[in-house]
């Protein structure tokens, strides 16, 4: 095995390991991380629409559509009518979502502490730095 299918390895095991600590403290609030990720972007972006959450998330529009309608189901978020444009909807978290998410993201902000805690900062600043430059490569390869 390469040096580069080794690191790809590493990453890909780090990435799940984070993953599966994510989906099981999600788990316990009876959430799934995209229903997370969904309630995440929609507490910081009051009045996405569905296009852009399915942009944000990385997934298409049938699957963003299931995660809303549970949400929505389980009264923690509602559409409304975009003001201007009749076929297009805006997406707004409810009393309940709003306080779900708060709940959810101050154990998962504790919960990212605890993990990562693992790093020194100076570690964790090199991480960032290196991180952030493979992304910026990977999105120059997959979007041009």
């Amino acid at each position: 095995m390469s040096d580069v299918e080794q690191l790809y390895n590493l990453l890909k095991e780090s990435f799940f390991l984070l993953d599966d600590g994510d989906r099981q403290l999600f788990g316990m609030y009876d959430l799934s991380s995209p229903r997370y990720y969904a309630l995440s972007h929609i507490a910081a972006e009051p009045g996405l629409s569905l296009s852009q959450l399915s942009d944000y998330m990385f997934c298409d529009k049938s699957n963003i559509t299931r995660i809303i309608r549970g949400l929505e189901r389980d009264g923690y978020l509602e559409r409304r009518p975009h003001e201007t444009d009749g076929r297009s909807l805006r997406l707004y978290l409810t009393e309940k979502g709003t306080a779900v998410y708060q709940t959810v993201a101050a154990a998962h902000q504790a919960s990212i502490q605890q993990r990562l805690h693992q790093l020194g900062q100076p570690e964790q600043q090199q991480l960032e730095t290196q991180l952030n430059s493979l992304n910026t490569a990977l999105r120059t390869l997959l979007h041009g």
